[in-house]
């Protein structure tokens, strides 16, 4: 697999520079300074990913470009519909593995893992640059690597150019001193930052981690840290690679791979934040958001129904292993599951002998994947409580409507498992360490470009071909179909769990599962409208679009004939999706003009010119509008998307 990797030689300056800077300074395509945050750049991606809930539709949209062959390393890992519960699954993983093959894409088949975990243990390298179809693409960042989670069509974009396109970040240094203590582990780091940041405070930042305590972490812990950033909003976070990187990447043979990089003394970044790991204690992110952050000891005793340990968050050999010690001899008092992050920790936890041990504790073990975490099985019971390693517990996502999720560390979620309560861990824990299973022959490796030619895609009924959208018509008269309020994350538009087999079939999504758990009768009235000539409008508040970077929360309104979606504030990656697929993305200049408006209302939008003013007209009170889209996103726009544009200019 090395031969995909990209060489990028050292690039040294006479500014100091920030390890950030450094990385995509050596990436900006024609090279020349960095602009200030905020400005549009372009960088080269050394790779591009997709799992297989995205996966289906990157790839028919690559399909739909004419490409024939990837340029970046990529990889189509197989780790959220997992449950194969019919012909849709299995068929879309056919689908993945045979495109694969044939446009020169590494193939990650169910039961190797999780795509992140995936990712680090095999392929991320330090200075390494990288574009996944999922929003915990960020995990990367624990290897000291540049990852951003995107949609679909901008990974598919990715690996059909090898560039990507992204504002300028603004960097902030976090300064870590101390250590971590006995029962306190990486995720109360993470959850530490989002009580001092929240869930959108790092909207259009990068989180450069460093100082003394950076170095006392291991890289899976690093790595859980990053994975969470995006719930705080953040374009990625990083950390330097240094030692602990060269340890890790020695102990998967992978040694060569290593590069030390750190940001330059005297450095600058546009804010500080110190955390004192001596100082943290284990802390829990209630029911409903990761951003409701409060100590554990705080709510000792409360009755819990579940317990879930995994997901790409808290899946190492590290997490799971510490976890398992904590309950070796005993038995849990209630419902307990656990992923393992891939084959090979789950080999691991075997050679051990902590396999043995969490059976024996009476723990379910189930397959290497994302599982509960994305509502693939592992509802907890009406009503009921679920704690959780994962990074999110949104309303509704574990698939049980009035259930609550809360998220804590592996150690927390394995004392409360014991006493069937919310518990801190009593004892200190020292897990056994164990050698590291290198398993790169799960990967299935593309063949030559002269023998792909001959490879037959093998399509299952429910993969459909995209649909074709018309251009952005000068005025857009419709109706306020859903007024929404602050932090309605993609979930919420799009929800995932049962619906996830669904997404290579835009309209049959779009039917069953639009706006569903907030308005059954969404998607009716969506279709309606439409077809009588209508443009949907959709009005929300703050951080809309929060959570996954699933493109098809913006496809799929489209399909329904949404046109603009007008919000107080839009989360990084959800505007992107909206412009791909000709949904014009606005703002209220005035925030309190969106008390003004109702769902149901009729309002015409003038979007004849998308430099220009734009205002809502409301009944003939004119409300003023800011772009959320940038300058070159409105050929996008006036194309009806992303795709259409891409088939009007691509010359490559």
């Amino acid at each position: 697999m090395m031969g995909f990797f990209r060489s990028i030689e050292d690039d040294h300056c006479m500014k100091p520079l920030n390890l950030t800077e450094k990385i995509l300074s050596e990436h900006l395509t024609g090279g020349g300074e960095l602009p200030a945050a905020g400005e549009p750049i372009t960088i080269g991606i050394d790779q591009a990913f997709t799992q297989d809930a995205t996966g289906t539709m990157a790839m028919l949209q690559l399909e739909a470009m004419g490409v024939t062959r990837v340029k970046p390393l990529s990889v189509n890992f197989v780790d959220h519909s997992m449950m194969q519960s019919g012909f849709r699954n299995p068929d879309d993983h056919e689908y993945l593995r045979t495109i694969s093959k044939k446009l020169g894409i590494v193939f990650s088949p169910p039961g190797a893992g999780i795509c992140h975990f995936l990712n680090i243990e095999n392929f991320v390298k330090p200075g390494m640059t990288g574009l996944g179809a999922d929003s915990h693409t960020v995990n990367a960042g624990g290897m000291g690597a540049i990852y951003f989670g995107a949609g679909g069509y901008d990974v598919a974009l990715a690996m059909a150019t090898g560039e990507y396109r992204v504002p300028m970040p603004e960097v902030v240094k976090v300064h870590l001193t101390g250590s971590l203590q006995p029962g306190v582990q990486a995720m109360d780091v993470i959850l530490k930052m989002l009580s001092i940041v929240g869930v959108k405070g790092g909207k259009g930042k990068i989180f450069e981690y460093g100082g003394p305590g950076a170095a006392s972490l291991s890289l899976s812990e690093r790595a859980t840290i990053t994975n969470m950033g995006a719930e705080m909003g953040a374009s990625t976070s990083i950390f330097p690679s240094d030692e602990r990187t060269r340890e890790y990447l020695a102990s998967r043979q992978r040694e060569a791979d290593y590069r030390p990089l750190a940001a330059d003394e005297g450095a600058t970044y546009s804010d500080t934040i110190a955390i004192d790991l001596d100082q943290l204690e284990p802390l829990i992110a209630l029911y409903p958001s990761p951003g409701q952050v409060e100590r554990v000891a705080d709510h000792l005793g409360t009755k819990i129904q579940q317990v879930c340990v995994g997901s790409c968050t808290n899946s190492s050999y590290e997490n799971i292993a510490s976890f398992a010690e904590l309950l070796k001899g005993k038995r849990v008092a209630v419902d307990t599951l656990l992923y393992p992050g891939s084959r090979a920790v789950a080999v691991m936890m075997a050679n051990s002998g902590y396999l043995s041990d969490v059976f024996m504790s009476g723990v379910r073990v189930l397959e290497n994947g994302c599982g509960a975490c994305i509502g693939q099985g592992g509802s907890p019971p009406s009503g009921s409580i679920s704690l959780r390693t994962f990074n999110r517990n949104f309303p509704k996502r574990s698939g049980t409507p009035d259930a609550q999720v809360h998220l804590v560390s592996p150690l927390v979620a394995a004392a409360s498992a014991l006493t069937g309560e919310i518990s801190l861990p009593t004892e200190s824990v020292a897990f056994k360490p164990a050698p590291q299973v290198v398993d790169t022959q799960s990967f299935q490796l593309p063949p030559p470009a002269d023998e792909a030619e001959k490879v037959a895609i093998v399509r299952g009924p429910n993969i459909v071909p995209l649909p074709d959208f018309d251009p952005l018509p000068g005025q857009l008269e419709g109706e306020v179909l859903l007024k929404l309020g602050d932090n309605i994350s993609t979930d919420d538009i799009q929800p995932a769990g049962i619906y996830l087999p669904l997404r290579s079939n835009v309209k049959e999504y779009a039917m069953q599962a639009t706006f569903n758990l907030v308005d059954p009768t969404f998607s009716r009235r969506a279709l309606k409208h439409r077809d009588a000539g209508g443009h949907g409008i959709l009005v929300g508040g703050e951080n809309y679009g929060q959570g996954s970077s699933r493109e098809h929360a913006a496809l799929c309104p489209r399909w329904l004939g949404i046109r603009a979606v007008i919000v107080k504030q839009f989360a990084r990656i959800h505007v992107a999706n909206l412009v791909n697929f000709g949904i014009v993305p606005l703002t209220f200049r005035y925030p309190d003009d969106y008390e003004k408006i109702t769902q149901g209302d009729a309002v015409t939008l003038n979007v004849t010119n998308l430099e220009g003013e734009i205002t809502l007209d409301l009944g003939g009170e004119k409300l003023p509008l800011d772009p959320a889209y940038g300058a070159k996103d409105m050929a996008v726009l006036r194309a009806g998307g992303a795709l259409s544009h891409f088939k009007a200019t691509y010359q490559g």
